[in-house]
C-alpha cells in the first residue's frame, strides 16, 4: 500500500494567529511584484482590511482603485456566491448566461451622454464610420467584455484600427494603459513599465498631457492646454500625418502619471481636433471611471462624447472584468472572430458587476464621491498649508494626489512621498504613490467611506506631513 507523506509546512486550513507563519512562505512570490507592505490580510470590511493578527488598517488604496463599493460589500458577495453555485464559466462563444445578457443591456446606459448628461455632441468623420455622432441612447451603445484594463485597451486600439484602416495611435505623456506588449507601447508614466522591452509597437506617438504645475510655458490652465494642442500640431507637422492616425488615447484624469486633472477645455479641444481629421477618441476610464471622480465616468466633467470608453477596476468590485463601450455601428466593425478571449464576460464576474451597479444606484455612490471628495481635498489643503515641499494638492472626487517637490526648482521629491506613506502606514492608513518619479501620494478611498474615516485619514496625513517635513 502506498502512503503519502504529510506535508510539514503550514497548510491553508490552519488558522495560525501569527502572521510570521504565513510570511515565511512569501519566498514563493516573485520579486516582480513590488511591494508597499508586508501585511497578511485575513478579510476586508468596507474601508478596512483586517490582518491575520487582527490589526485594522484604513485602506485608502482601494486595491488600486478597484473596490469602489468597499471590501466584501454584502450585496456583491451574495451575488458572487449565488452565481458560483449555478455556473462559474460559461464561455462567450459557446453559451449565453443570464448575468452577461443583463449586463449587456444595462451597462450601455452609462455611456457618456446616453442619459442626456453630456452637453456636447461630436462626430469622428466618415473615415471612422461616423462612430460618435450626436448624443446616443442606450439602445445605440454596445458592450464588449474582457478581463483586465490592458485587455480592454487592446480591444479599443484594435477596434480603432480596423474601423479606420489607419496604423497610428497618439497617446499622452504620463499615461498608463497596461503592461502587455501593445499597451506598454502606449504607456509613458514611468520607464519601469516599458524599459528594456524594445522594440515596442510601431506607430505609437506621444504628446504632452496638460499638466499645469509642470507646464514649460506657464503654470496656468490656459497655457497648459495651449502647449498640449500646439505640440499635437507639431506632431502632425513633423512625425505623422493626421490621416494616418486611428485614435487619440487619453485618460480624462491622469492616473499613474500623477493624478493630474487637465484644464476644463482640453478634452473639448481634443474632440474638435479628432473630428477635423476623422480620428477616434478613446478615453481610458480604467482608474477614473465608476464614480471615482464624482461622475460615473470622468469624461462627463468635460461634456465631451468619446467614441470608445475603456473600463475595468471598479466594474465588478474586485472580480476580474473589463470592457469597452462604443456605438454599436462602430463595434460592428469587428467581424466575428476578429477579437475575443476565453474568460471575457465570466458569469460570476458579470453577476458581481450587476450587483455593483445596484449598490451604486441604491447608495448614491457617484454623488457621495463628489461630496466626500470636497471634504478630503479641503482637509488636505489645510493640512498642507505651511509645508513648502507640498507643491500641489489636487484631484476630483475621491481621486486625490499630493505632489512633493523642491519649492524653488520643482525638482520631484519622491523621498518625501515615500516617507509620508511610510508614516501613514505606521498609523494604520494604507496609501500609494504615483507620478513619473513616484513623487505623488495618491489617496483612493472606496466610495462607501464615511465622513469620519475621511477626517481620520486627514488627521493621520497631517501628522505624517509634520513628521516628514524637511528642516
Amino acid at each position: 500500500m502506498t502512503t503519502t507523506k504529510a506535508p510539514t509546512g503550514p497548510m491553508l486550513d490552519e488558522r495560525a494567529d501569527d502572521s510570521s507563519v504565513w510570511l515565511a512562505r512569501r519566498a514563493g512570490i516573485p520579486a516582480v511584484w513590488a511591494r508597499y507592505t508586508e501585511l497578511v490580510v485575513d478579510r476586508g470590511e468596507g474601508s478596512w482590511v483586517i490582518t491575520d493578527d487582527g490589526d485594522r488598517y484604513l485602506d485608502y488604496t482601494c486595491g488600486i482603485g478597484v473596490t469602489n463599493t468597499g471590501h466584501a460589500h454584502p450585496r456583491v458577495a451574495a451575488a458572487i456566491a449565488e452565481q458560483a453555485g449555478k455556473i462559474i464559466h460559461a464561455q462567450q462563444n459557446i453559451l449565453y448566461h443570464k448575468p452577461g445578457l443583463e449586463l449587456h443591456e444595462r451597462l450601455p446606459s452609462y455611456f457618456p451622454g446616453a442619459r442626456g448628461d453630456t452637453a456636447e455632441g461630436s462626430a469622428a468623420g466618415d473615415a471612422a464610420g461616423d462612430a460618435a455622432g450626436d448624443a446616443r441612447g442606450r439602445d445605440d451603445i454596445g458592450l464588449f467584455l474582457s478581463n483586465s484594463g490592458a485587455e480592454a485597451i487592446e480591444a479599443a486600439v484594435k477596434l480603432a484600427k480596423i474601423a479606420t484602416h489607419r496604423p497610428a495611435v497618439v497617446a499622452f505623456r504620463g499615461g498608463f494603459h497596461g503592461r502587455t506588449h501593445g499597451t506598454m507601447s502606449l504607456t509613458s508614466s514611468a520607464i519601469k513599465n516599458r524599459g528594456h522591452y524594445e522594440p515596442l509597437l510601431a506607430s505609437a506617438y506621444f504628446a504632452p498631457y496638460p499638466y499645469p504645475l509642470r507646464n514649460p510655458t506657464g503654470r496656468d490652465e490656459a497655457s497648459a492646454r495651449a502647449w498640449t494642442m500646439s505640440q499635437l500640431d507639431e506632431l502632425f507637422a513633423a512625425l505623422v500625418y493626421p490621416e494616418d492616425v486611428a485614435a487619440f488615447l487619453v485618460e480624462p484624469v491622469l492616473g499613474e502619471g500623477g493624478y493630474v486633472v487637465p484644464p476644463d477645455g482640453f478634452l473639448p479641444a481634443l474632440r474638435d481636433l479628432a473630428d477635423r481629421h476623422g480620428i477616434l477618441l478613446i478615453v481610458d476610464e480604467v482608474q477614473s471611471g465608476y464614480g471615482r471622480t464624482g461622475r460615473f465616468f470622468a469624461t462627463e466633467w468635460s461634456g465631451v462624447l468619446p467614441d470608445i470608453v475603456v473600463m475595468a477596476k471598479g466594474i465588478a468590485s474586485g472580480m476580474p472584468l473589463s470592457g469597452i463601450l462604443a456605438p454599436k455601428d462602430l463595434l460592428a466593425k469587428f467581424p466575428p472572430g476578429a477579437h475575443g478571449g476565453t474568460y471575457g464576460g465570466n458569469a460570476v464576474s458579470c453577476a458581481a458587476a450587476l450587483a455593483t451597479l445596484d449598490v451604486f444606484e441604491d447608495e448614491g455612490l457617484v454623488a457621495r464621491a463628489e461630496t466626500l471628495g470636497h471634504r478630503l481635498l479641503n482637509g488636505l489643503r489645510d493640512a498642507a498649508a505651511g509645508h513648502s515641499h507640498v507643491a500641489e494638492v489636487r484631484g476630483r472626487g475621491l481621486m486625490v494626489g499630493v505632489e512633493f517637490a523642491d519649492p524653488d526648482t520643482l525638482a520631484p521629491r519622491p523621498d518625501l512621498a515615500k516617507a509620508v506613506i511610510t508614516e501613514a502606514l505606521a498609523h494604520r492608513l494604507l496609501l500609494l504613490t504615483c507620478g513619473t518619479w513616484g513623487q505623488v501620494v495618491r489617496i483612493i478611498p472606496p466610495l462607501v467611506t464615511t465622513e469620519q474615516e475621511i477626517d481620520q485619514s486627514v488627521s493621520i496625513l497631517t501628522e505624517a506631513l509634520a513628521a516628514t517635513n524637511p528642516a
